[in-house]
């Protein structure tokens, strides 16, 4: 056989191996017995393994898995994938239906779908190909995972379709799969996983994509990030097409035109949700007209025109044994739980949320009591109450301690707080949880610093503060439970890659009260740098867009304290970052033609990636959203700009190319 017969096989059995697949994993209806499929599979293997040039990454063959990767890179994505907005009872659903009409002059209708308890990924196509799936992350930036995507069978590696187009799903291991996995476990020795949730993550964080491929994983896609195809109007066209594309998408979806449909269609689920192969913790709806989706825009969290519904959380009895306190980062003492063990929502819990004091004497808890627990959006276990009627007298009432179970330092109840506080700035338990805060992934990203590693690090009083993080050395980390030689340099690697982030890092990553990632990011592109950010007063902070009295506050307390200035100071000398490397809301002086202007950028561009784009306007002056309105002063039009042009058309909003966009940066 030459290499053009090969190839001509090549072709004739990937169609046809596609053609099988696409019927038994997504069709749910096989035309051919598994033995025929793998007697195909076993005759494209020894062609491809004969002419090793000829194989591709969308051939059916590289779904059992390539070689391991040595870490996930990271991937930008160019359309945020947000998380949804809960609604937990019939009220909040209809709350949701009264905003969306008031934000848009046309009649609503819904569409409805189950909402999959699994693990949301993105998946790229370009030119028909599977090019690239990545994991949510922080909805900016996830996990490339291409490889270990590739490995799901109901994933097609190739599409008709020649546009780039974005595809967004739900990945899930089935009951079965899930019950063989951990029968399989189990047999090992290994810990069985304890939910379907967590193996289905757990199986696509996989370094080696040959794990993932033997987990048995599936997916349906439920939307679209990047979108370049034609004249779709609405979302359940969208599903439609998907499902034209060759896409598994669930066909439980229903388009409803009324609130009282939908809340049908909720409690229908409610009921039969035992009855499913596979986990699902709630219902989405979601606004059916892309164009409506477009006028009710986002919040800075969440879409505007979808809410989940979640399930009511299964409530369990059980009997609490003793009551745990631990320590956070700000000092807070929070009394945890302990149960005997009981299966809730899934899983095995044995500690339990009691939030605070007050909310122990609220409900008169004790200890021994028989109490109720749920898992608070089928997340967090908590104690909801206690079994009055179960006591035998033998409970016990229980007082919160007046001293910090970790330091011995004095509590203190603040002013206007039911919280406990330890104020020692030198309690370990708060200095302790203050670094793997500082190391984590929204912080200073110190990859390979996990909470382990930290422990072992107070444990062995080789880290007090986090300065002492830049002093370690070599010899210090190889006296760790493993931590070998490649371990020990990656670290160190990260830690002294650290030294460089931009500046918002550092100041989410010193865990000064009220200031999250989003306040950081602010405070860091208006002060440009620690040193004016410690000189600002209260009237400098609070005059800022966003930054409320008690945040202002809190910063200007923050640097005030001496032991903050010692510490911003040796980090200095260690040779930490201290300014802010980002986009600048003005790099001139004087005016530009996108200061003051909200823009909204659509289809492709030739010269610049979409995250580049939205990175210059914010440079020059100018506020990116994400959908067209009458506030919209520039759209910043591509190739393929859709129903986002034909708005800003209709509504007389100013037109951009990319050649203007060109223009004002020489300028």
């Amino acid at each position: 056989m030459d290499k053009q017969q090969a190839q001509q096989q090549i072709t004739e059995l990937r169609e046809l191996l596609n053609q099988y697949g696409h019927e038994y994993y997504v069709l749910d209806s096989p035309s051919v017995p598994d033995s025929e499929y793998d007697r195909k599979m076993q005759e494209l293997l020894k062609v491809e393994e004969a002419f090793p040039e000829l194989v591709t990454a969308d051939s059916p063959s590289q779904r059992i898995g390539g070689e391991p990767l040595d870490a996930f890179q990271k991937v930008q994505h160019n359309v945020a994938m947000m998380s949804l907005g809960n609604a937990f009872n019939e009220g909040e659903l209809r709350d949701f239906a009264r905003r969306a009409k008031a934000g848009t002059d046309e009649p609503i209708s819904f569409v409805c779908e189950l909402k999959i308890d699994g693990l949301a990924v993105s998946l790229t196509y370009e030119n028909g190909k599977f090019v690239r799936g990545a994991t949510r992350g922080d909805g900016t930036t996830g996990e490339d995972i291409t490889s270990n995507l590739r490995t799901v069978r109901s994933i097609p590696l190739t599409i008709p379709e020649e546009n780039t187009i974005e595809v967004r799903g739900e990945v899930f291991m089935p009951h079965k799969s899930f019950l063989k996995l951990n029968e399989r476990r189990k047999e090992k020795g290994d810990e069985p996983f304890a939910n379907p949730r967590n193996a289905a993550a757990g199986s696509l964080r996989q370094l080696d994509p040959k794990i993932a491929a033997s987990r048995n994983l599936d997916i349906f896609l439920y939307g679209v990030g990047e979108w370049q195809t034609g004249t779709l109007v609405s979302h359940s066209e969208r599903l439609d097409y998907l499902l034209e594309l060759g896409f598994k998408i669930n066909p439980e979806w229903r388009r409803c035109d009324t609130m009282d449909e939908v809340i049908d269609y909720v409690n229908y689920w409610e009921e039969k949700r035992p009855d499913l192969g596979y986990e699902i913790d709630g219902i989405v709806v979601k606004v059916d007209n892309l164009d409506q989706q477009e006028e009710l825009g986002f919040t800075a969290k969440n879409p505007r025109w979808a809410i989940a519904y979640k399930f009511p959380a299964e409530e369990v009895m059980t009997t609490l044994r003793t009551i745990e306190l631990s320590v956070g980062r700000t000092g807070v003492v929070t009394p945890t739980a302990v149960l005997d063990p009981v299966r809730v929502a899934g899983t095995t819990v044995q500690r339990a949320s009691l939030h605070n004091e007050d909310l122990i004497r609220e409900r008169d808890i004790r200890l021994g009591d028989t109490v109720v627990i749920k898992k608070a959006g089928d997340i967090i276990p908590e104690v909801i109450r206690a079994v009055e009627e179960k006591r035998t007298g033998g409970e016990k009432v229980f007082f919160m301690p007046d001293e910090c179970p970790a330091c011995g330092s004095e509590l203190v109840r603040l002013e206007e707080e039911v919280a406990l506080r330890c104020i020692n700035p030198n309690c370990p338990a708060q200095l302790r949880e203050g670094l793997i805060h500082f190391v984590s992934r929204d912080a200073m990203d110190i990859e390979g610093l996990g909470e382990k590693v930290i422990n072992q690090l107070f444990r062995e009083e080789l880290v007090h503060t986090i300065a002492d993080l830049y002093r370690l050395e070599r010899d210090d980390l190889l006296q760790l439970e493993r931590m070998g030689e490649k371990s020990t340099s990656n670290l160190l690697q990260a830690i002294d890659a650290s030294r460089d982030n931009s500046l918002e890092r550092l100041l989410f990553g010193l865990g000064i009260r009220f200031v999250g990632s989003k306040a950081a990011r602010t405070l860091a592109r208006h002060f440009q740098s620690m040193e004016n950010l410690q000189k600002a007063g209260f009237e400098d902070i609070i005059a800022i867009d966003e930054m409320g009295e008690k945040m202002a506050d809190s910063i200007v307390r923050y640097f005030e304290e001496d032991e903050v200035k010692h510490l911003l100071h040796e980090l200095r000398e260690l040779g930490l970052n201290m300014a802010y490397q980002g986009p600048k809301a003005q790099d001139m002086e004087g005016d530009t033609a996108f200061s003051g202007k909200t823009v909204v950028l659509t289809g492709k561009m030739e010269n610049f990636t979409r995250s580049e784009a939205k990175a210059l306007v914010e440079q020059l002056g100018g506020s990116v959203t994400g959908s067209v309105s009458k506030n919209t002063d520039i759209l910043l039009a591509g190739e393929d700009a859709g129903s986002k042009l034909e708005k800003a058309e209709k509504l007389g909003v100013a037109v951009w190319d990319e050649q203007q966009l060109r223009e004002v940066l020489n300028d």
